[in-house]
């Protein structure tokens, strides 16, 4: 299912664990069965185990352990599986066994056999005759209704399944008919129907061993004499008293149908062919499409389609397309080879066989039941219902099959639902990869499929249509080993061009994955695909798994092939800017951005005038899509333009700038909406500004400097997830704006500007909503330095008054986080001059009135209902400090003196020693950045030799300050060092009285630390 977009980060989520997982698929890749020697320990020592519980459990969870490894390579076990069953076989066979060994020994061997499957397993089952009547005695001496030993029950019907297929007559077993207590004894035939018709009927495990058992033995000579119409009769008699409204009636009908479903699958169809009408008739008087139980209709499915199976003969259609040479190598020789063409048999153009075909009536019955389940909710049954449509229509007469497809290609029209089109994608590729699909229905099949391939329909506030893009791929995968290249050749630009799309733009990384596996498969197999190798090598399995990386850096490889440019800057105009997901249309358009160089002129002549009416529509979505887009390509062209030394203007007509202007006005009329459409319109001013747009007297800068200001006024009626990304949208139009037209000529700022804004922005340091003051104090910090001459140090004492705490706004830790930020910005912003003014530089006079601001905020410790929100403070603090002692050190170190440089390292060294995870890796990452930087060193560290010793540089990258287990062994070193024992104690005494389960398992050893601390400061 996909997220709505207030979890739009949940698919970024799913992808960086998908992409973990396939590394750690890749370097866990097993050679062979390593533990054999350990397995054998634990089967052998099972009998002194058994009667221990606690021993025996521990004894099972470690073979579980050894055979889970072998889940996804299973085939590794297959050279020990003989040895495996026959030590546990002999411990089943031993009458000394306990009954509690004896079904551990059963216990072992399903583990086993759920890891293998049970088919292959099956197979090597001792069967000799002397295994019958014993199996059969174990058999009727469980307890089926005993939930601790299902898995003997399970594995003695398994093995019982395979004894049965003894080519002798079960009446030669049955010996004497009357036993000695002088009752008549029952024959081994009816003991055997009788305990699967039992366990056909319970409700776990053995149910499905039951039926595997009753497919095998029903079809014996003997027995499908004797007994197979009174079992039939049994089971539909059964089926018609159940219901499926009930649990009791559920279970019943699941055990009737696996028995049916298998029985007409393994039976012989002149003995099934008889009762098919009836359990046809029977099926459809139950109405399990009905029911909402999944397996059941699953079930349904598989029985209707083996009824089919048994209403027509078993004959391969000599109509079928036949690809003649399925071999890789042989594709890749040369095309046009006079023998490959020979070897290519066209069904349009054979005869039909010569014996007629006998079609019963039932066989439309079940077409239209496989039909309809390719509707099904649940994928299962459209897969089981896909499945049947193929193996049906290759038993059909070529018009038959023909209306087969017809019937099948109505699933694809817009009125169906996901559904009917995941399942009419499954049955195409059926047909296809069965060649039956005739190359004359390719021109009908192929737009489906393309079609298919963008298949998104928005349902509430996400979409449904992965699984059917997916599917598509398959199709396309399907279509490559089918069919000779020369019937594809007519599609091979759509088809190419679909795929490349799917594989670098799907949303989903399943689909962007499928979509690169049947690109890969068309260019192996057909050798048609335009530039395929170069592609396939930018676009593998592994290189689409990152979403962001195929937006913005393999689209742009492959736009680079003609082929490719045209379709792909369609899709994203026409698919994906309008996306319900917000992540999609801005990665969308950044994508725009990126392909621009790849077509200017069809950017700016088509694209751009396309866009342009989308940006004031009508539609939320669109219009988000559309704005963002405009701004991107419009800054990519402006950007182009510039490298090649023409006008900025130079892809613009005189509609597409009036067009561009007329976006913020229509918006501003419209209503901004807010969380979408304020931070897009915001975008577009940056991107236009950013692009040297000729606006500057026009009446639309006062226009977007409002937007600016109002949207930093609007932040407090905004949701909180929404808040950060306007904010930031905001001041970064802001300072793009300033920088390109409120600047003279001169390089300098219009004086009444200037102190409308400055006045403005510091006012709203002291507004009485938090978030203003957030949005102001940022605003200031993106102020360009032609602005701030003049005005720094009544900007500097703003923000400095913001980040004091008052009884009035002590839990306004944001905006004080806002306001140190803002701070270090403008010092980068304006520079250092030691001997400068501090009007307009950080000098000699103000940098220790900045430094005091910044180390204040390292002891902001405000708790409120959020917890500790201080620490939002102390972060943005130490980042502060950092970034102005570094801006110092590379100008004028000499304006650092020892006493800040001592207090600056000691307030991070306690940092660095305090409980909470973040915040200590934070600080401990500034403190190892001052302390080893050295373009030029930071001067006055205390203690600086002592410190590059307890932390060298080769260890800053490696240590993990989140881990408490590495960073504190660390900090603890610096007890013994005078400067920072004050504060390295204080952090850690916070330390050990915290409250979370880490600090308190480590609190033994840092009371150990503290100890040794107060003897160091005693003894000293």
């Amino acid at each position: 299912m996909a997220l709505g977009e207030a979890d739009a980060l949940g698919p970024e989520a799913e992808e960086s664990r998908a992409q973990e997982l396939d590394v750690i698929a890749r370097g866990s890749a097993l050679e062979s069965f390593t533990e054999s020697q350990e397995v054998r320990g634990l089967v052998g020592g099972l009998a002194a185990v058994c009667g221990d519980r606690a021993a025996r459990e521990t004894a099972v969870e470690k073979f579980i352990v050894i055979m889970d490894k072998y889940q996804e390579q299973p085939h590794l076990l297959d050279r020990h599986l003989e040895w495996m069953m026959n030590l546990l076989l002999d411990i089943v066979r031993d009458s000394a066994s306990p009954s509690e060994l004896f079904h551990l020994a059963f216990k072992f061997l399903y583990i086993i056999t759920k890891v293998r499957g049970y088919k292959l397993f099956l197979r090597l089952f001792p069967h000799e005759v002397g295994d019958l009547q014993p199996v059969l005695d174990m058999l009727m001496d469980q307890n089926p209704k005993d939930c601790e030993t299902w898995e003997t029950r399970y594995m003695l019907l398994l093995w019982l399944s395979m004894i049965c297929l003894i080519p002798f007559d079960l009446a030669r077993f049955d010996g004497n008919t009357v036993s000695e207590e002088g009752h008549a004894r029952m024959p081994t035939m009816d003991r055997i129907l009788k305990v699967a018709k039992c366990y056909l009927v319970v409700s776990d495990k053995a149910r499905d061993a039951a039926a595997v058992l009753v497919s095998k033995f029903i079809v014996r000579p003997d027995v499908r004499q004797k007994r197979m119409a009174d079992f039939l009769d049994w089971t539909l008699s059964m089926l018609s008293k159940s219901s499926f409204q009930t649990m009791e009636g559920t279970v019943v009908m699941n055990g009737m149908l696996q028995a049916l479903a298998q029985l007409f699958k393994h039976g012989k169809r002149e003995d099934c062919l008889p009762y098919a009408g009836t359990v046809l008739e029977c099926l459809d008087n139950c109405k399990l499409s009905e029911s909402n139980q999944m397996v059941l209709r699953k079930l349904g499915m598989k029985l209707v389609q083996r009824l089919g199976l048994t209403f027509v003969k078993p004959k391969v259609a000599k109509w079928r397309y036949q690809r003649g040479c399925r071999s890789l190598a042989a594709n890749l020789q040369a095309k046009g080879s006079v023998t490959q063409n020979q070897m290519i048999n066209v069904a349009a153009n054979e005869a039909e066989d010569d014996e007629a075909y006998d079609i019963p009536g039932e066989i439309e019955n079940v077409v239209e039941q496989l039909l309809v389940g390719l509707k099904d909710k649940d994928t299962i049954v459209r897969w089981s219902a896909a499945k049947g449509i193929g193996r049906i229509t290759g038993r059909l007469p070529k018009e038959l099959a023909d209306d087969v497809v017809g019937s099948l290609l109505d699933c694809f029209s817009f009125q169906e639902t996901d559904n009917a089109w995941h399942g009419g994608c499954l049955a195409l590729a059926e047909l296809g990869r069965r060649g039956l699909l005739l190359p004359s229905r390719i021109s009908d099949v192929v737009p489906v499929i393309l079609k298919a391939l963008t298949y998104d329909e928005k349902r509430g506030s996400c979409s449904v249509g992965s699984n059917v893009r997916d599917a598509a791929c398959y199709v396309c995968w399907a279509f490559a080993r089918a069919y000779d290249p020369s019937e594809l050749i007519p599609f091979i630009n759509q088809i190419s061009s679909a795929l490349v799309i799917a594989a670098v733009f799907d949303r989903d990384v399943n689909c962007r994955r499928a979509a690169s596996a049947a690109f890969q498969e068309n260019v192996g197999r057909q050798g048609t695909f335009p530039h395929g190798i170069d592609i396939l090598t930018a676009a593998d399995y592994f290189a689409v798994g990152n979403r962001v990386n195929c937006y913005l850096t393999i689209s742009v490889y492959i736009a680079g092939f003609p082929e490719y440019t045209q379709p792909m800057i369609d899709h994203l105009v026409n698919m994906k800017i309008n996306h319900w997901d917000s992540v999609i249309r801005e990665l969308a358009t950044k994508a725009l951005h990126n392909l621009t160089p790849r077509a200017p002129e069809y950017m700016a002549n088509v694209v751009l005038p396309r866009l342009l009416p989308l940006s004031v529509g009508t539609d939320l979505h669109t219009r988000h899509g559309a704005i963002l887009a405009c701004a991107e390509i419009t800054h990519a062209l402006c950007k182009l333009a510039e490298e090649n030394n023409r006008s900025v203007t130079y892809y613009f007509n005189e509609k597409s700038l009036e067009g561009l202007k007329q976006i913020h006005q229509e918006v501003c009329r419209k209503g901004l909406g807010g969380e979408l459409m304020r931070p897009a319109v915001c975008t577009l001013i940056e991107k236009l500004s950013l692009s040297k747009m000729p606006f500057r007297g026009d009446p639309i800068i006062g226009g977007w400097q409002w937007l600016i200001n109002d949207s930093l006024r609007s932040l407090p009626l905004v949701s909180s997830t929404a808040r950060q990304h306007i904010k930031e949208s905001a001041v970064s139009a802001l300072a793009a704006l300033c920088n390109e037209y409120y600047i003279n000529e001169k390089g300098e700022a219009d004086p009444a500007l200037q102190d409308e804004l400055v006045t403005r922005y510091i006012s709203g340091l002291q507004n009485t909503e938090e978030m203003i003051r957030c949005g102001f104090s940022l605003a200031l910090g993106a102020l360009p330095r032609f602005l701030l001459k003049g005005r720094l140090q009544q900007v500097l004492e703003g923000l400095k008054k913001a980040t004091i705490i008052s009884p009035e706004d002590v839990s306004f830790a944001q905006s004080r986080r806002d306001a140190l930020i803002a701070i270090a910005k403008v010092c980068q912003t304006v520079g250092v001059k030691g001997e400068g003014s501090q009007e307009e530089y950080v000098c000699k006079d103000n940098v220790t009135q900045i430094y005091a601001t910044l180390l204040n905020g390292v002891t902001d410790y405000t708790t409120d209902s959020r917890g500790d929100v201080g620490g939002w403070v102390r972060k943005a603090a130490m980042t502060s400090l950092m970034e102005v002692t570094l801006l110092l050190v590379q100008n004028e170190a000499e304006l650092i003196n020892a006493n800040i440089c001592k207090q600056i390292m000691c307030w991070l060294a306690q940092q660095a020693a305090e409980k909470i995870d973040k915040f200590r890796a934070h600080a401990g990452s500034v403190f190892l950045t001052l302390l080893h930087f050295d373009r030029p060193p930071v001067p006055h560290i205390p203690h600086r030799e002592e410190l590059e010793r307890i932390f060298p540089r080769s260890e800053t990258e490696t240590l993990n300050w989140n881990a408490s287990s590495e960073a504190f062994p660390r900090i603890t070193q610096l007890l013994g060092l005078p400067t920072y024992q004050y504060y390295v104690l204080l952090g850690l005494s916070v330390s050990v009285g915290g409250l979370t389960e880490t600090t308190v398992r480590k609190q033994g050893d840092f009371s150990l630390c503290l100890e040794n601390a107060f003897l160091i400061k005693f003894l000293c």
